[in-house]
């Protein structure tokens, strides 16, 4: 590892020490997905009015203990307004990064081989984890990256969810590691790295699964953090904010990235950049 790899590295550890899971207030109260959803269903004109696609392929993963039935609404939505969706086909997501790799990495070639095009990527909690490895290691047939309140710090502290996590998938930070992960690198640190296309973090600030900090990407010239303003981590897939904000950067050129501009009919449903 260089020296600036190792400098950058701990300057993340540094600032991970800081996050905390949500309280239990925010918790209960993720209930307002339902609310969210409702909305959403209320809002479908606007929501088509939203830029259109150009029929490339995208990919949705879903987060810890969902399966594609939580992305139905977003999938449904993006087909409607011209993508090639696609579901991740691989039952209920009990994690393991390690398991799921290569079956993941051969689920991204067969799509990109069987439409010819490079594939969006859109990972829901641990699914936005699963979506920057695979663009790590296969940028050849990733087109751009969006994740939905995925937490990329590895602090055990920064969700609620963790010890379920490490329970289910086998797999998490040993007593060990918990002890000294401020002094040693792993190989999943990486999550947070630049990646060489396009990516957007979608996050909320009363999110009450994840520390909102932990879904936060460093800022580069294709690099951005969009706030949604009171969503819920649950409700992270079919709130109508998000909806567009996904509409809105899936439809930008191939190669290309602007950045958000917090328009449209969900204007006032969007923090500022730094805020």
């Amino acid at each position: 590892m260089t020296t600036a790899a190792w400098e950058s590295w701990g300057a993340h550890r540094k600032e991970d020490r800081g996050l905390r899971p949500p309280t239990r207030l925010l918790w209960l109260a993720e209930y307002r997905a339902i609310a969210e959803l409702g909305l959403s269903l209320a809002c479908a004109p606007l929501l088509l009015s939203a830029p259109r696609g150009d029929g490339h392929p995208v990919l949705a993963l879903p987060g810890l203990l969902a399966s594609d039935l939580s992305t139905n609404v977003l999938r449904d939505y993006l087909r409607r307004m011209g993508y090639d969706t696609y579901a991740w086909e691989l039952g209920r997501n009990l994690g393991g990064i390690y398991r799921m790799r290569a079956t993941l990495h051969d689920r991204v070639r067969t799509i990109h081989q069987k439409t010819g095009r490079k594939v969006s990527l859109i990972g829901w909690s641990l699914g936005g984890i699963y979506a920057r490895l695979l663009a790590h290691e296969n940028p050849e047939s990733i087109r751009s990256v969006i994740t939905l309140g995925s937490p990329f710090s590895r602090n055990p502290d920064a969700s609620n969810v963790s010890n379920v996590y490490e329970f289910l998938s086998g797999e998490g930070p040993s007593s060990e590691e918990r002890a000294a992960r401020t002094l040693f690198p792993h190989e999943f640190d990486r999550i947070a790295d630049d990646l060489p296309m396009p990516a957007t973090s979608i996050f909320s600030k009363l999110d009450g699964i994840v520390d909102w900090r932990a879904a936060l990407l460093r800022a580069n010239d294709r690099t951005e953090n969009i706030e949604v303003i009171g969503a819920s981590h649950i409700g992270l897939g079919v709130n109508p904010a998000v909806l567009w904000a996904l509409a809105d950067r899936l439809a930008q050129r191939e190669g290309a990235f602007i950045p958000f501009a917090r328009g449209g009919p969900f204007t006032l449903a969007y923090g500022y950049a730094g805020s």
